[in-house]
């Protein structure tokens, strides 16, 4: 059911690799759970999921990953009720903990530039710089970086269609800077390291299509070469255009729409960041408010 459960995920609900491999995870501890308390996924009670969070909760798993669990449970139990006529519903009495109040990590304009210089724009990097540039331009997921195809983008109009969570179509626009980084790329970077005719825009060393984990490891050398301090991942990059694009000026809606939430209270995050930045500009700047 586990197997059925994630194929799912991937063929019917369009997640991200990264999403399922810690779904599996999490549905895998739990049937040892229970298997260890003379239990199965048929015959688990509410009173039963209570105890196994209650156990991950013991074992020192923050609020984030124990919501994480929750959820993956939820969806799981969801899809045997409607797909295979499953009975009993464990998750139906169960809710998230309330979330921890975190601000997304984002990045400061000066650590931005300096990741964009580190990068070296001869062969590979020509790419490298292209993702990191795409990521903060567009404002995309990782998962729908990586299945990009060159049909999708219009040049004209500096715009791609991208597929989100649930094959969710959205539009989202980049600039005059990844305008000309993307057309060095097509023109040169790519040419170089293709090797077969393939459609997607990024592709790996060997000419393959690039996956999630190799932009991960790709950020993770740049940011270790550019001698910044700080943790930068592909959804860093995310964070730190939506938080740019409201220090600018634009209006919640609109960057709501262009993440591709399905809720604007998702998106309203943002606004503490924003307001916390506005916050430390007030008290480094008025006279009344410096120590």
């Amino acid at each position: 059911m586990i197997e059925e459960f994630l194929e799912y995920l991937e063929h019917e609900r369009n997640f991200s690799k990264h999403t399922i491999l810690n779904y599996q995870k999490d549905l895998d501890a739990y049937s040892a759970f229970l298997s260890e308390n003379n239990l199965n996924i048929k015959s688990a009670s509410s009173s039963d999921v209570r105890k196994y969070i209650q156990f991950r909760s013991n074992k020192g798993y923050s609020t984030a990953t124990i919501s994480r669990t929750i959820s993956c449970l939820k969806s799981f139990y969801k899809y045997l009720v409607l797909e295979k006529s499953f009975k009993n519903n464990p998750m139906s009495l169960i809710s998230c903990p309330k979330k921890e109040n975190k601000l997304p990590n984002y990045l400061k304009y000066q650590d931005l530039e300096i990741l964009f210089d580190s990068v070296d724009t001869t062969s590979y990097g020509q790419r490298d710089i292209l993702i990191l540039e795409m990521l903060y331009s567009t404002g995309t997921r990782i998962s729908e970086l990586v299945n990009i195809k060159i049909k999708d983008i219009n040049f004209s109009e500096r715009k791609i269609l991208v597929f989100g969570k649930e094959r969710k179509e959205r539009e989202v626009f980049f600039g005059s800077r990844c305008a000309e980084l993307l057309d060095k790329y097509l023109n040169d970077g790519r040419k170089k390291i293709i090797k077969e005719d393939i459609d997607y825009l990024f592709i790996s060393n060997t000419g393959k299509k690039i996956t999630e984990d190799f932009v991960r490891k790709i950020i993770k050398e740049i940011v270790k070469k550019s001698g910044l301090k700080v943790n930068v991942t592909p959804h860093t990059l995310r964070h730190t255009f939506a938080t740019h694009m409201l220090d600018e000026g634009a209006d919640l809606k609109t960057v709501s729409d262009l993440l591709g939430h399905e809720n604007l209270s998702t998106t309203t995050i943002y606004t503490h960041v924003s307001n916390e930045r506005l916050r430390n500009v007030y008290l480094n700047s008025h006279p009344r408010a410096k120590k």
